[in-house]
């Protein structure tokens, strides 16, 4: 009877500390994350979203920038499955080429998850992949409703202009957010803003300007600029404000409330931003990846809001991004 409760005793410690085991393996599950570009300021809060995840998650992050090459993110993507990764986590270069990326990680039978940057094949995605980002159709249309009110607050309703500043027209959010303004600025209540111009500045600051000062030196400044992002509306507000405009006479929007672009709402410069949750973007694709490497249901899409930001709310969100 000894020797049995002994085995009986033996078996249960045995079992448990093979539980435990496999709990351990699950909780330091090995994540390959390719991201566009480090030099993206909202691409890095995307990265240290995920890896504060990823940390509090006790889950092993490897880290890759594609530096907007489309052939080393696929070479990125590809490495990762050699190397044995339990998910793998991608914010795209181009829109376009998810369906290579979704099918390697297919065959590889490793759990995929595109965040911030839809997939151009999300409603057709297989098994074990899916997006965590924002419903671009709010962003767009929050900054331009915003705009729209600010101008017609300025005495503008009689006729107005205005540019776009658009990101990387391979991405699906530069060119949503895009139409957003445009169909906003359909509608009867802001159909006296005129755009003049729209030209991409895939994303960055250094473009922007650029774009800006070759508008300004073509014709007089608008009366609104409205950027796909924050980086891009600084650009523009710093050749303005080279070229001698008065901001107060200049309506700017921008997407993603970054550091730089609430501090940018804070000098008077940038009027309206909106939102974008890196960190809970970011965290949330991670917690989808872990949860599909563990077999676990993941809803295709998961969305994170956005949020509109002006001066009378920016102080809220100076911790957040």
């Amino acid at each position: 009877m000894k020797k049995l409760l002994i085995s009986t005793a033996l078996a249960t410690l045995m079992s448990t500390a093979f539980a435990a085991t496999m709990s351990t393996s699950a909780f330091a599950a090995k994540i390959g994350v390719s991201i566009v570009n480090f030099d993206n300021n909202f691409q890095t809060l995307l990265m240290h979203g995920m890896q504060d995840r990823a940390k509090e998650k006790g889950a092993g992050i490897q880290v890759e920038d594609a530096q907007n090459d489309v052939a080393k993110q696929l070479d990125q993507v590809k490495n990762f499955i050699a190397s044995g990764v339990d998910a793998i986590i991608v914010t795209l270069v181009d829109t376009n080429a998810s369906k290579t990326i979704s099918e390697e990680a297919a065959k590889a039978g490793i759990p995929l998850v595109f965040v911030n940057l839809e997939p151009s094949d999300m409603k057709n995605l297989p098994e074990k992949q899916v997006y965590v980002g924002s419903n671009e159709t709010e962003s767009g249309t929050l900054e331009a409703f915003e705009v729209c009110k600010l101008l017609r607050a300025k005495g503008k309703s009689a006729g107005a202009t205005a540019y776009i500043v658009m990101g990387s027209l391979v991405h699906q959010a530069a060119l949503q957010r895009t139409k957003d303004v445009e169909q906003v600025f359909a509608t009867d209540m802001c159909n006296f803003i005129k755009i003049t111009d729209k030209q991409s500045s895939e994303w960055a600051r250094d473009n922007a300007q650029n774009l800006m000062t070759n508008w300004l030196t073509a014709g007089p400044a608008p009366d609104a600029v409205i950027a796909n992002n924050d980086e891009s509306a600084i650009g523009a507000i710093l050749a303005l404000k080279a070229n001698g405009v008065d901001m107060k006479n200049v309506v700017v929007g921008g997407i993603d409330a970054t550091q730089d672009g609430l501090q940018s709402m804070k000098a008077g410069d940038l009027a309206v931003t909106v939102f974008q949750n890196a960190k809970g973007q970011g965290g949330g694709g991670v917690d989808a990846a872990l949860a599909l490497a563990k077999g676990e249901k993941v809803d295709r899409v998961v969305y994170v809001p956005f949020e509109l930001v002006t001066p009378a709310n920016a102080a809220d969100y100076l911790s957040k991004n």
